[in-house]
């Protein structure tokens, strides 16, 4: 993360570009009060949850807020980078931001910064170090390949509450979804074909887990189904596979309505029970591993295969700051520069 350096306007010399790579978010601290004041600030946007009354909003403060963080927190420790102590999912980000600084350092008046929509570093505070650092204009990089208004939007949404008070705003654009982009396919190919090679069994099928939501918000027009459909289908063509060989799935369920099918500890149970021993799955709609993917992923839903009768599963790890992941961001990026640069 950059540190703010507020500028003379006498002595700034040319404008500068700010590049904001933002992601879901992480608590603080792995314990239920970091989790607690995380899952708040989460469940609170009406973005996510859209019925977000007074009936949610005693559910969430009475129930919720005081059952999930104990739990969450145990499975946050399990995957918790203790010896920065934070989330893999802030490591990667600022990961990401560095090399993706490193690699345009050609463009010296560029500076690139990263944050969270939910949690630390907040949005708000990277813009104003981005302006205070005399970035007249910027970039935002939702690391969401497929767009959602339960994340995408609420990126455009935070970056607005951040401008709405500022006298002098800076210009600001968007790097739109990303999801059947060639460069995102190439990527996820390459780092797909790259982690079976390490294998010592050969998958019979490959899972494509996305990220859940509630089957009504599709039904009020979210495209997010329709993408992450786009985004499988591309993969599959590049890698020569048909629809037995990736199957598309969507994970991390809450509550007790209807989710987007079909579910991905349903499919991989289900899987075992019909008699296919060895799997993979890869995650295709987070841009960084997080708790999602450690630990629903590589813990949970290996749980269920095996013991339902899978024998071999292998968890294939994000894009994160990959070689063929930052060159992708690095091509978006430049292209979403094109007349600032």
């Amino acid at each position: 993360m950059t540190t703010a350096v507020p500028l003379d306007p006498q002595q700034a010399g040319p404008s500068r570009v700010g590049v904001l790579l933002v992601n879901l978010g992480t608590p603080d601290t792995a314990d239920a009060k970091g989790v607690r004041v995380y899952l708040r600030e989460f469940l609170s946007d009406p973005r996510v949850i859209e019925n977000n009354g007074l009936i949610w909003q005693i559910i969430l403060n009475g129930i919720v807020l005081q059952i999930r963080p104990a739990k969450k927190a145990k499975d946050y420790l399990k995957i918790w980078n203790t010896d920065r102590n934070e989330s893999p999912l802030k490591t990667i980000t600022r990961a990401q931001a560095e090399k993706l600084a490193a690699s345009i350092g050609d463009h010296t008046h560029v500076i690139v910064d990263w944050g969270m929509r939910y949690g630390n570093p907040s949005i708000k505070s990277r813009i104003d170090a981005l302006t205070a650092q005399g970035c007249e204009r910027i970039l935002v990089m939702p690391l969401y390949p497929q767009y959602s208004a339960s994340t995408t939007a609420t990126v455009v949404d935070k970056v607005a509450s951040a401008l709405k008070d500022m006298r002098a705003q800076p210009t600001v654009r968007f790097v739109p979804p990303y999801y059947d982009d060639p460069g995102y396919i190439d990527a996820l190919a390459v780092s797909i074909e790259r982690h079976l090679a390490t294998l010592s069994f050969k998958p019979e099928t490959i899972v494509a887990s996305f990220h859940g939501m509630p089957q009504s918000y599709i039904d009020k027009g979210d495209p997010y189904q329709v993408q992450c459909v786009a985004t499988v289908n591309a993969l599959r063509a590049r890698m020569g596979l048909d629809e037995k060989g990736l199957i598309l799935t969507f994970q991390s369920r809450f509550g007790y309505q209807e989710w987007l099918k079909p579910y991905t500890a349903a499919t991989v149970e289900q899987l075992a029970k019909d008699g296919v021993r060895r799997i993979a799955v890869v995650t295709p709609g987070f841009s960084a591993d997080c708790i999602e993917t450690l630990e629903e992923i590589v813990m949970e839903n290996g749980e269920i295969f095996r013991h339902a009768g899978g024998e071999e599963f292998s968890a294939i790890p994000c894009l994160n700051d990959s070689d063929e992941g930052m060159d992708m961001i690095r091509q978006l990026v430049l292209r979403e520069l094109q007349g600032w640069i």
